[in-house]
């Protein structure tokens, strides 16, 4: 089944091109199109997953790893070592590219960390489009928006199979587009339009280092493929700064799209998107992308030091900084998102302290609880027409499904045992406690107590006490079952999940997915103080929104300026705009008074020179050179002007225009290329 993994991606692809094109002239918008394509693409990734499992537990060394670091072995005598064992994996590639020497070549491979993500993310984006029946329904731009999903999974999943660099990017970039699109989908409103140009340009600053880092990968190596660069990196290649410096620029990417500090500023922004675009792209598959990236890149980050306590420090520090927001956020939604920052800082710090099983299973049942709370926060929001949680309370008595799961939600991401987040997390502190980041220990502590306390708040604002809002409250009323049944199915893999990685399952995903050794033990004192944290956090947010034996309000006053600096989010969207933001516009007021005045100061000099000189000759004409000068300008903006037309916004014209450049592309590489 391996063998035909790429159809996992290439058939929401062609659901994509389905709904942009024909979308319209079904009755539902075409909504039905991408369901059945993901439900055909789950169905074929369960197979993968149960066939890879099937071949890791006969122990199978199948897939070309294996080889390949064999191979370098021999070859090399400075070699250090096999790159560790990541498990069997399956490949097939084709020359892509070949310019003399340069051979690119891009395929797919199936592995256990491959397989895994595969299962999570069709089943997660299914629960999504199932969802968005409801949530959307007679939104004016209902069909563009389920095309546009169906491209984001395409491109999702494509970026999973990928088994070199460069496909890797493509997706990636494909996936930056289609964030964009969903989070400005209701672009005719400020806050949505605003918050898909920061999310773009904010990303792209990562993306930039990450680019230079696999030109870097590619110059040390001479491949883009990840098995070859294994080899190379094992072989010891590559070592010292320069492999610091390719693991540290490739995580720059990771910052951007995982939204790491100090580049975690457009995720809480990208709330003002439709709720399900939420809980698709910014809690389960887009923003684990970048923790993906790191986790895939592991042959280069675990033989570098510097590099790993690099991601350790800012996964650590953006953990804490981020659940320190969420204590006071009032916006539902923004609290989920910047428990959603927390939790991917966790991943990262696992990955950091060398807790590489930690990270990935931490970022699989992640998936599963976030998206049931994002679902479940777009029940309520469906609900109410709000998403303020102080304009909430008592829906518990209307909204039982939602309450319930939601719940379920929160215990599994607060860590509270027997539910997902218990056994993830507790890997990830295990695996710091037992590094030589200690200090990052205590840390995941902390947050794990700030986590519980959070989510407490939240969960006894909205769905207990009595309603602040009496007339929203009134109209309230369960969501409809296209929204309810994808709430009970995360809710099932939001309790069950973490038992794949108990002592229950003999650590069976530790068996499945590592890289190198396996990790499967346990310690009684991490899981005490964990839970303990956990508990603690609950009963103090109980104790405050539920019982009120804490007054707020003395709280707020006796807090002082760290309420205020907390509640406006440590200042730092302002630090950004008075640092950054001026400096650009600054800058950019300097290059228009440079070009008015000393450019064309410059220019009229010159041309000044040249007319005495042509009067000398008596055939100069001032007029002339000025002409030429103005009309450069000129010339760009009429250029301009009807360019631009070609951004006609409808997708299918820019479908019509990428294959007629592949058939171009194709024709003129056949003719160059004989």
């Amino acid at each position: 089944m391996r063998e035909y993994a790429w159809l996992i991606a290439f058939i929401p692809f062609v659901s994509w091109l389905l709904i942009a094109f024909f979308g319209h002239r079904f009755k539902h918008g075409g909504d039905k199109i991408g369901i059945v394509a993901l439900t055909i693409s789950l169905v074929l990734a369960t197979m993968v997953l149960v066939e890879t499992a099937n071949v890791a537990m006969q122990g199978e060394a199948l897939g070309a790893h294996g080889p390949a670091l064999a191979a370098a072995a021999a070859q090399a005598p400075e070699m250090k070592g096999e790159s560790p064992d990541i498990g069997p994996t399956f490949d097939r590639s084709i020359t892509w590219i070949k310019i003399g020497s340069i051979d690119i070549t891009t395929g797919f491979q199936v592995d256990p960390l491959t397989a895994v993500m595969l299962f999570m993310v069709s089943l997660v984006s299914l629960m999504v489009h199932v969802f968005s029946q409801g949530y959307m329904h007679g939104d004016v731009r209902y069909t563009r928006f389920y095309a546009t999903l169906s491209l984001f999974t395409a491109a999702m999943l494509t970026l999973l199979l990928a088994d070199n660099y460069i496909l890797f990017v493509i997706s990636w970039e494909v996936m930056g587009l289609c964030s964009y699109l969903l989070i400005g989908h209701w672009f005719e409103k400020p806050g949505p339009m605003m918050a898909s140009m920061k999310a773009f340009i904010t990303t792209r600053i990562g993306d930039v280092g990450m680019l230079l880092g696999i030109f870097l990968t590619y110059w040390a190596t001479g491949s883009f493929a990840f098995k070859d660069i294994a080899a190379a990196t094992a072989a010891g290649k590559v070592a010292g700064p320069m492999l610091t410096a390719m693991a540290v620029l490739i995580f720059m990417g990771a910052v951007g799209k995982s939204a790491q500090f100090p580049l975690h500023v457009w995720l809480p922004d990208a709330m003002e998107g439709p709720t399900p675009v939420s809980a698709l792209i910014h809690a389960a598959t887009m923003v684990a992308a970048g923790v993906y990236l790191v986790a895939r890149s592991y042959p280069i980050f675990h033989l570098t030091g510097e590099a790993l306590a690099v991601v350790a420090y800012i996964g650590g520090f953006t953990a804490l900084f981020a659940a320190s927001i969420a204590t006071l956020a009032q916006d539902i939604k923004k609290v989920l998102a910047y428990s959603t920052i927390s939790q991917l800082g966790y991943m990262v710090m696992a990955l950091g302290v060398g807790g590489y099983t930690a990270g990935v299973f931490h970022l699989l049942t992640h998936a599963f609880f976030k998206s049931l709370l994002f679902l479940g926060s777009g029940s309520v929001i469906h609900a109410l027409h709000t998403q303020d949680m102080h304009e909430m309370g008592g829906l518990s008595k209307k909204m039982k499904v939602t309450t319930w799961t939601f719940i379920i939600g929160t215990l599994a991401l607060a860590g509270v045992f027997p539910f997902a987040g218990f056994w993830s997390k507790d890997e990830i502190l295990l695996a710091a406690f037992n590094s030589p980041f200690k200090l990052l220990f205590w840390v995941g502590i902390l947050v794990a107590f700030m986590t519980a306390y959070y989510m407490t708040r939240a969960v006894t604002l909205t769905f207990f006490g009595k309603p602040r809002d009496h007339h929203k409250f009134e109209h309230a009323h369960e969501s409809p079952s296209n929204m309810t049944v994808p709430l009970i199915i995360l809710a099932v893999f939001a309790t069950f999940s973490g038992l794949v990685n108990s002592p229950l399952t003999g650590n069976w995903f530790a068996k499945f997915v590592h890289f190198g050794a396996e990790h499967g033990e346990t310690s009684l004192l991490v899981t005490g103080l964990a839970t303990a944290a956990a508990l603690l956090g609950i009963l103090v947010g109980y104790a405050i929104y539920g019982w009120n034996v804490i007054d707020r309000k003395k709280a707020i006053r006796a807090a002082g300026p760290l309420y205020t600096a907390l509640k406006n989010k440590w200042y730092i969207d302002e630090i950004y705009d008075a640092t950054v933001v001026r400096a650009y516009m600054a800058f950019s007021a300097f290059t228009a008074w440079f070009d008015q005045h000393v450019i064309d100061l410059v220019v009229n000099v010159v041309g000044w020179a040249g007319y005495q000189m042509g009067l000398a000759c008596g055939d100069f004409d001032l007029e002339v050179v000025d002409g030429a000068v103005n009309g450069v300008g000129a010339g760009v903006m009429a250029g301009g002007s009807r360019i631009r037309r070609v951004q006609t916004g409808y997708l299918q014209a820019y479908a019509l225009a990428l294959f007629g450049a592949v058939i171009l592309g194709i024709i003129v590489y056949q003719v160059i290329g004989g």
